[in-house]
């Protein structure tokens, strides 16, 4: 197996499982949360997806689809531009309203460009430094597996949300 599909591999696993854990949801069940201070499914999804659109952007140098692909206006959240849901408070998340269709839409959007970008990568890409201000400096191999730990880590909480859901 070759790095890009290493990596692709990682990736999709999200991207498969995001469309069925939030299909047939309401908004009212999106924003469920099993108590006052626990994350919903659709801040959850919304953003595993600003993580990965943002950090993939970044070592793609190009734009996030959030902004450049007018998802921002879509949403319509009270936030910073670059805000990617890191550091949120219980108040924060509850902001986060979206139908499925809308969380759906902006995640294929974004694995698609994820998938272009690691398309073209090599081994050899992977030991570019991305980031100099950690020691040692992080690789772009390091910040992909980041990524594909983050983005995977979110959808297993999102499937587990829905069962506590599915449950009540």
């Amino acid at each position: 197996m070759d790095v890009s599909a290493l990596l692709s591999d990682g990736l999709s696993r999200a991207s498969d499982q995001v469309p069925g854990i939030v299909d047939g949801l309401t908004a009212e069940e999106l924003g469920w949360r099993p108590d006052p201070e626990a994350n919903p499914i659709g801040w959850l999804v919304w953003h595993l997806t600003r993580v990965e659109d943002d950090h993939l952007a970044g070592l793609a140098g190009g734009e996030q689809l959030w902004t450049f692909g007018g998802w921002t206006e879509r949403f319509r959240l009270p936030f910073d531009l670059n805000d990617i849901g890191y550091g949120h408070s219980a108040a924060q998340v509850g902001e986060v309203h979206a139908s499925a269709e809308l969380l759906v839409g902006y995640h294929q959007a974004v694995a698609a460009a994820a998938q272009s970008f690691v398309d073209g990568l090599t081994a050899a890409d992977l030991d570019r430094v991305v980031d100099e201000h950690w020691d040692p400096p992080v690789t772009l191999g390091v910040r992909l597996v980041s990524v594909v730990a983050e983005v995977n880590q979110h959808v297993g909480q999102a499937a587990y949300v829905k069962g506590l859901l599915e449950r009540r």
